[in-house]
């Protein structure tokens, strides 16, 4: 479980919530004063960096740089890049 460990605190949080309200997305819609789309949508965005996690696998910097792209932190162009360079480095020093 291990990928829970990589969320965000916030995502944990809500995580933890979403089980509280025994899944219901209405009733953790009224939990955080927001709209069902906008629970939808972050918990959308949370099984996003669960399965990253999963394709990913152990690198941690390449799972890190891809969840800032999904919560908007970072352009997809960017991380491309910065994992390219990361991945070029990772080959000369092994």
């Amino acid at each position: 479980m291990d990928w829970f460990i990589t969320l965000e605190p916030e995502d944990q949080e809500f995580i933890k919530q979403l089980v509280m309200a025994s899944g219901s997305l209405k009733q953790l819609a009224k939990i955080y004063a927001v709209s069902y789309p906008t629970v939808r949508l972050r918990l959308n965005k949370i099984i996003q960096k669960i399965g990253l996690h999963d394709q990913q696998g152990d690198d941690v910097f390449v799972t890190k740089v891809m969840q800032m792209v999904i919560d908007e932190k970072v352009s997809l162009a960017i991380a491309k890049e910065l994992i390219q360079v990361y991945k070029e480095e990772k080959k000369k020093n092994a």
